[in-house]
């Protein structure tokens, strides 16, 4: 892709769009900011700008204007001077420290955040199996989970003011945050995974692969009894695998390399998305750069998101490669190199399917923006002929067919309230009942999960035909947003499709319910809370005067004077 035909020409004016766009909200209460913000937000492209310069002297000199007004305001609410960025290393430290007691607290024996059972990891599970009517310490329980969510509301805390700093004062640098997302990463790699049993269903399909039994046909059941099978959620065992031919295929090698190892090839998949997330830090704000934004403020936002560093990294799940790649290819589609961007993005799709609306949203913009959909098509069908071609070719070095299409539906087998598609069927089943009328709880499942995704497919052409004026990213990332919210299952690592393409343009109220759902969905999707619930009602008084004592001060505890750095009123927790 050529030449960027856009508002503003040169590459040193890109800091001066990001100021316009960050600002955008106080804009709107200047008079000076009734123009609509400069941005730079599409795919660059080889139409020829010849005037480009010209059309932008006036805008320009608004811009700059604009600009010097906004700042001017905003220095006047900050509540302490700017010193730079040597302040770093308290929340580095102030989050490792968050990260270290979930680290332990779910390590404790009897935890319900890990899977207990014995040679399943190093450390904090049984040495041998246990009857589940055993007794259990209540106390040690309850203080492992008070660690753990105390954990993970401090770690929220540290995220959301550290996003509030860099929101408000762009350019921080992406190696010192690079040593933070180490530093977090750090206690997720010592420890079983956590709040999911997925990755040992992974492990099992590996196994099946290397075994030559299709996975695509058949459960992790099929094994028989070994050590790749007792860890698998009895939900799993008889059900094909729903992931795409490149995950198997590298599952399979893991499983190789490991020598048939159980444990070592739960270590070697936990690195593959360990591999994944670096790949991310490379790639996301690299994207960001090149659409104008600040890649410091889409690093924070992405990369050291919460749910990123526990469900990405602590519970090995695969999400966390399928959206590396998918963000490679969009930064490749941006660096000029749209085809290799398609084969990226197909690559993702052979991971999980719904990463094939990046190869989409490539070829939309293609030819740049605001085109009838008329010169549109043209792209879009060279774009589903390379993603097809990727796809195919994958699949036939897989060896294992397209049965991986036809299990799409797979997670469906999960029936949760916390899908809303899911949950309105289940109430509409329970209130016909109610009131005298049969009705199957399968059957209204199924219709409102019909329902949810016909709505889902209408939101996400709706979006795709208003890319140009929502911004492409921000529409790609809600689509996918949209996928999993109106889908049949919602689990939290799915929330990280979209969030993590949101993460540069996260601005006003789209950060607002970015960060609501980065919160909410821990406590929402994650197990122990009825534990940690009952265990403070039945304890006794002083340890549950002790309990809420200690999650009071996490929630309140003052961390720091950089917590002041950031604009006071759009903070959403004390400091």
């Amino acid at each position: 892709m050529g030449g960027a035909a856009t508002a503003v020409p040169p590459a040193t004016d890109r800091r001066l769009s990001q100021a316009i766009w960050y600002c955008r909200d106080e804009a709107k209460a200047l008079p000076s900011a009734s123009p609509k913000p400069v941005t730079t937000d599409h795919i660059e492209t080889s139409a020829p700008a010849e005037s480009a310069s010209q059309r932008a002297v006036p805008a320009l000199a608004t811009a700059r204007a604009r600009v010097a007004a906004l700042l001017a305001t905003r220095a006047k609410t900050m509540s302490t001077p700017f010193p730079g960025w040597g302040f770093l290393w308290q929340p580095a430290l102030l989050g490792f420290a968050a990260l270290v007691a979930i680290a332990v607290g779910s390590s404790f024996s009897d935890s319900p955040f890990k899977l207990e059972m014995p040679n399943t990891w190093f450390f904090g599970v049984p040495t041998h199996n246990v009857a589940s009517f055993a007794p259990v310490n209540s106390t040690t329980i309850l203080f492992g989970l008070v660690l753990v969510y105390g954990g993970i509301v401090a770690l929220m805390r540290v995220w959301i003011r550290l996003s509030d700093v860099v929101l408000a004062h762009p350019g921080a640098p992406i190696s010192k945050l690079v040593w933070t997302l180490a530093l977090w990463t750090l206690p997720m790699l010592v420890i079983a995974p956590i709040l999911s049993r997925d990755v040992f269903s992974y492990a099992a399909q590996g196994e099946m692969v290397t075994r030559h039994i299709n996975p695509y046909r058949y459960g992790p059941a099929t094994l028989g009894s070994g050590p790749y099978v007792a860890p698998v959620d009895s939900l799993w065992s008889n059900v094909p695998a729903p992931y795409g031919p490149l995950f198997l295929s590298l599952d399979g090698w893991i499983v190789q390399l490991s020598g048939h190892n159980q444990m070592v090839t739960v270590i070697g998949l936990r690195l593959l998305e360990v591999a994944a997330v670096a790949l991310l830090a490379w790639t996301l704000p690299m994207l960001a750069r090149s659409l104008g934004y600040d890649p410091g403020y889409a690093f924070v936002m992405g990369l050291l998101n919460p749910l990123v560093v526990l469900t990405i990294i602590g519970g090995a799940h695969n999400d966390g490669l399928m959206v590396a790649l998918l963000v490679a290819g969009l930064a490749l589609a941006m660096k000029k190199h749209p085809v290799w961007g398609i084969v990226v993005c197909a690559m993702a799709a052979s991971i999980k399917a719904p990463a094939a609306l990046g190869i989409v949203y490539i070829a939309w913009e293609w030819l740049g923006p605001n085109l009838p959909v008329r010169q549109r098509l043209r792209p879009l069908a060279v774009a589903g002929l390379v993603g097809g071609a990727v796809l195919g070719v994958l699949t036939m070095i897989s060896g294992l067919g397209f049965g991986w299409v036809a299990n799409l539906a797979t997670p469906g087998t999960v029936r949760s309230w916390e899908a809303p598609a899911t949950g309105l069927g289940m109430l509409l089943a329970w209130m016909c009942r109610l009131v005298g009328f049969h009705v199957a709880s399968g059957s209204a499942i199924e219709l409102t999960r019909g329902i949810g995704l016909l709505a889902a497919g209408i939101l996400i052409i709706w979006l795709l035909f208003n890319a140009d004026r929502l911004g492409w990213l921000k529409a790609l990332g809600l689509s996918m947003l949209a996928i999993v919210l109106l889908g049949p299952v919602v689990q939290p690592w799915y929330l990280t499709w979209g969030l993590v393409l949101l993460a540069p343009v996260a601005v006003g109220r789209l950060r607002t319910w970015m960060i609501v759902l980065s919160v909410v969905s821990p406590f929402v999707g994650l197990p122990g809370g009825r534990e940690l619930l009952s265990g403070i009602v039945h304890a006794p008084m002083i340890e549950t005067a002790a309990v809420l004592l200690v999650l009071w001060a996490v929630l309140l505890a003052p961390m720091g004077r950089w917590t002041t750095y950031g604009r006071p009123r759009t903070a959403l927790l004390p400091a």
